[in-house]
């Protein structure tokens, strides 16, 4: 997609492009209520978007953060669907230049949804443009240059910037500060993702048993993104078997071949792991473990270590990364875990720096 932003109406038909597009377009909730999970962010949702429709007045600016995959996005269409206004899409990286933001800002209608994703990815001078938009809305740009230049105000509709984070601590204070309503997404308990995964395999015409749904959501790190893919893949083994349903050991064998373990790691997980664990102790870079693993250190730290740092299977210093506590539980993993205590001794476990 080479444009800055795409411009979307709920349900809009246009935004479908073959039938693979409409199948993922039906797993996402298309209501509110038809959303799984995160009941404390959707409650508040519910009285914030009823309270603001109650005054006639678009919703305040709101934040969402969270690992990849919790639904940040979905949100944030949904709210478009429940005020009953347009959405506009973007992204941090693709805003480069302070005209690209003008450029969207522009073409928004009366209390039209903006997205940004990656918002921590911004630019300062971007940022800087929509402080403005967001209090005032209003802009304003300079035109011509030179002795000719003169500063020009834009007046904006009043409009609802919806922001999502991966790395909430990357925002400027004044910056997080301008978001009247802010929520963070946590990983989903088991049974809610039972229930994400069997909404999906209804909507895919797969026949999922209780047994093969559990075993999908115990190893799915907590994320409907992750789950709704395995539960593809799966079904893709069990239709080549000649099998009908997905069943638990259809599920285990599946996730075998996926390279997905009980723990819900995967071939990368554990490749990370094992480089830590080859420094005997010594804490590793993430730099040396990008190189090592061939991954860039953006993806390592927004989606593999927040998992492995939750389950305690690594440990994230000052110094660089550790094996955690629970890493020596991992089967294959014949290389010794850390001697936390020892490396307490060193400092190794003061809070790490936020800058």
């Amino acid at each position: 997609m080479t444009e800055v932003a795409k411009n979307l109406r709920p349900s809009d038909p246009q935004a479908l492009g073959s039938d693979e597009r409409d199948r993922e377009a039906s797993i996402r909730p298309g209501r509110l209520e038809e959303f799984i999970g995160q009941v404390g962010v959707t409650d508040n949702l519910r009285v914030y978007i009823d309270a603001a429709t109650r005054r006639g007045e678009p919703l305040d600016h709101l934040l969402l953060s969270g690992m990849p995959g919790l639904g940040k996005t979905t949100l944030a269409s949904l709210i478009a669907v429940e005020m009953g206004t347009g959405f506009r899409a973007t992204s941090g990286p693709v805003l480069e230049k302070a005209k690209d933001l003008v450029g969207i800002l522009t073409e928004l209608e009366a209390g039209d949804v903006l997205f940004i994703d990656e918002v921590h990815r911004l630019s300062r001078v971007v940022e800087e443009y929509l402080y403005s938009a967001m209090e005032d809305f209003q802009i304003d740009i300079m035109i011509d240059q030179g002795p000719n230049a003169r500063s020009v105000k834009i007046h904006l509709p009043m409009f609802t910037l919806v922001a999502a984070t991966t790395r909430e601590g990357k925002l400027t204070a004044p910056f997080r500060a301008r978001f009247g309503i802010q929520e963070k997404l946590e990983p989903y308990a088991d049974d809610e993702m039972l229930r994400i995964l069997h909404r999906t395999a209804g909507i895919l015409g797969v026949e999922l048993d209780d047994e093969g749904g559990r075993t999908l959501a115990r190893r799915c790190r907590g994320t409907p993104r992750i789950a709704n893919r395995y539960l593809r893949r799966v079904r893709d083994f069990t239709e080549v078997s000649g099998k009908s349903r997905i069943d638990g050991p259809a599920a285990e064998q599946a996730l075998t071949r996926l390279g997905v373990d009980v723990f819900g790691l995967d071939a990368l997980d554990r490749k990370i792991l094992e480089v830590i664990g080859a420094h005997r102790g010594e804490p590793v870079g993430v730099k040396t473990i990008a190189v090592s693993v061939g991954e860039e250190e953006r993806t390592i730290e927004d989606v593999y270590e927040p998992y492995l740092i939750r389950r305690g299977y690594l440990s994230k210093t000052p110094r660089g990364r550790l094996l955690g506590p629970r890493a020596e539980e991992i089967p294959g993993l014949d290389l010794p875990p850390p001697r936390i205590d020892k490396l307490e001794d060193r400092g190794l476990f003061e809070e790490e720096s936020t800058e």
